[in-house]
């Protein structure tokens, strides 16, 4: 089945989407569309799994735990080792923030 990784973004998003694009017992792969969305104040990931993420449109910044935050803009991609505290402290929001995450073992 062919379909667009832009297609089907509503209008209005009261939370971030998630649309898993595959998914097995080893691998997943998701698209994550952003508008202002961030992790809550104080709050951190900590996954289980690695994850390489890639921004396809928009801006954010992602901040591991005691490190210096990532400005990331489309065609930035980043890799987060599985237990590394993480966060995205800001999604733009003038243009959706679209994301391409694969999260493996």
């Amino acid at each position: 089945m062919q379909t667009n990784i832009f297609n089907d973004i509503p209008a209005e998003l009261p939370e971030e989407l998630f649309t898993y694009l595959l998914e097995n017992k080893n691998v997943k792969i998701e698209r994550i569309v952003s508008d202002g969305h961030r992790t809550p104040a104080g709050e951190w990931h900590d996954q289980q799994q690695n994850e390489w993420v890639m921004v396809l449109q928009g801006q954010a910044v992602v901040e591991y735990e005691n490190m210096e935050p990532y400005n990331l803009n489309t065609g930035d991609y980043l890799f987060i080792p599985a237990h590394i505290r993480h966060r995205v402290s800001w999604t733009s929001h003038t243009e959706k923030t679209v994301w391409l995450a694969i999260h493996w073992f």
